[in-house]
């Protein structure tokens, strides 16, 4: 997904509970057609682990012969880590790849020292109503792989490590974690996982890694006795293990890692280590020196001024 205007999210309220350091409530945005909330970054936490960008799109519903449609746009420095719960987009890049992402899959596309991609809705979506529901997150390279070649990879949902039981199911998307581990391939140690809990059912948050937060797609839960709902990314101290109740059908990600090598850089949609690697990459898709996408190259976004 590209970068687009969004105001900060805001802290939330103070939590009674000392095991969580910040709430964060992403700000809404509508994007012409379709709405993304984004929690990350905020002022308060600019990354959870590698990860540095986190907004849900939708769930955004389209009428006969519209869509979403992302034009081509760059990246550095990151991985974009695109999970749908509804709906399908395709993905274009500048590799070549043509490819749908469906519900359950995930598309793993690693920026490295310059990619461009695409994100629209098929010609097929469009032939009918159809919905868009689902997260896009970028994590940030560590600094050893931020000049990497690109790459992207593609895995179905069968292929993701599922775990079940007790009121509750886990898709491991990438990293380990409750003693799986997704094929999913990223350069440092992290997690990112989709739980689904009936309620009544307990979910334990082990301190494994030293961030660690948990976003509320839908539903209710419950932390050390206080009560959140839908739309907060929660952000646990170090060293805690976290139970966290569902007091409702409930829907959350669960992401984190270990603390990156240094501060990153973010502007528009480009990640590094460095400002000037980033202004480098201002001047490359100024001068359109990227790699265009083959099969989508009727429009270019300019940069922002």
């Amino acid at each position: 997904m590209s970068w687009q205007p969004c105001d900060d999210p805001k802290p939330g309220d103070a939590a009674s509970c000392d095991a969580i350091e910040h709430i964060i409530v992403p700000r809404v945005r509508d994007l012409g057609g379709f709405e993304v909330r984004r929690a990350l970054p905020a002022a308060a936490k600019q990354m959870v682990g590698p990860f540095i960008f986190f907004d849900q799109m939708g769930p955004a519903e389209f009428l006969i012969g519209s869509g979403i449609d992302v034009r081509p746009h760059p990246h550095i420095g990151l991985a974009t880590v695109t999970y749908l719960f509804e709906g399908e987009l395709m993905h274009r890049d500048s590799l070549g790849t043509e490819l749908a992402i469906k519900p359950g899959e995930l598309n793993l596309m690693s920026a490295g020292r310059g990619i461009v991609h695409s994100e629209r809705s098929s010609a097929e979506a469009r032939t009918h109503e159809s919905r868009v529901y689902g997260i896009q997150a970028w994590a940030a390279l560590p600094k050893s792989h931020e000049e990497d070649q690109p790459a992207f990879a593609h895995y179905d949902a069968p292929s993701l490590p599922r775990i079940a039981g007790e009121g509750k199911t886990v898709r491991l998307i990438m990293g380990s974690l409750y003693g799986a581990r997704s094929p999913a391939v990223f350069p440092h140690p992290c997690f990112y996982a989709e739980a689904v809990l009936a309620p009544g059912a307990v979910l334990p948050l082990d301190a494994d890694y030293d961030e660690r937060a948990v976003y509320i797609v839908s539903g209710e839960i419950d932390v050390a006795g206080q009560s959140f709902g839908s739309g907060r990314l929660l952000v646990f101290r170090p060293g805690d293990r976290i139970s966290i109740l569902a007091t409702s059908m409930a829907r959350l990600m669960l992401v984190g890692g270990e603390p990156m090598d240094g501060p990153r850089h973010i502007w528009w949609n480009f990640v590094s280590s460095s400002k000037d690697r980033i202004d480098a990459a201002k001047a490359d898709w100024k001068a359109r020196r990227f790699s265009p996408v083959p099969t989508d190259v009727q429009e270019f976004i300019p940069l922002p001024e």
